[in-house]
Formats: C-alpha cells, sequence, structure tokens
C-alpha cells in the first residue's frame, strides 16, 4: 500500500477513536490496528514510525507502541 493511503487510513481510526469518551484511546487504536490489519501493513505502519512517523497524528504514533510485530 502507498504511505499516503497508509498514513490517511490510520489517522482516520486515530480521529474516530478520538472522539470516543475515556482515558484510553491509543490501546483502542492499538487493538482496532492488531486485530483488523494484516501483518504486512502492521510491519509498513511501525518502519513507518520508526522512520519518523510524517504526518501520523499523536495519537496514532501514541497506539503503535502497542501494535504488535508481526512475526518475521
Amino acid at each position: 500500500m502507498s504511505p499516503e493511503k497508509m498514513v490517511t487510513m490510520a489517522n482516520q481510526i486515530a480521529t474516530f477513536f478520538m472522539t470516543q469518551p475515556g482515558e484510553d484511546q491509543a490501546s483502542r487504536v492499538a487493538d482496532h490496528i492488531n486485530d483488523f490489519w494484516e501483518p504486512r501493513m502492521r510491519r509498513q505502519l511501525l518502519d513507518y514510525v520508526a522512520a519518523g512517523g510524517e504526518g501520523l497524528s499523536p495519537l496514532l504514533i501514541e497506539a503503535t507502541k502497542e501494535v504488535r510485530e508481526p512475526a518475521q
């Protein structure tokens, strides 16, 4: 997937969870990504964040701390 599309999709998820009540939005973003993104997408996201994460929302970057590393 293109990096631009991945950033858009990831930020849409973060935007949705920002509007939800509670203090665990980052965990809920991570849960969604872990449940619905295939391993290649998670790997791409984690690599993108490691390279600086340009354009990703702060909530999304925080959530990636809980995104599961795909098996190699």
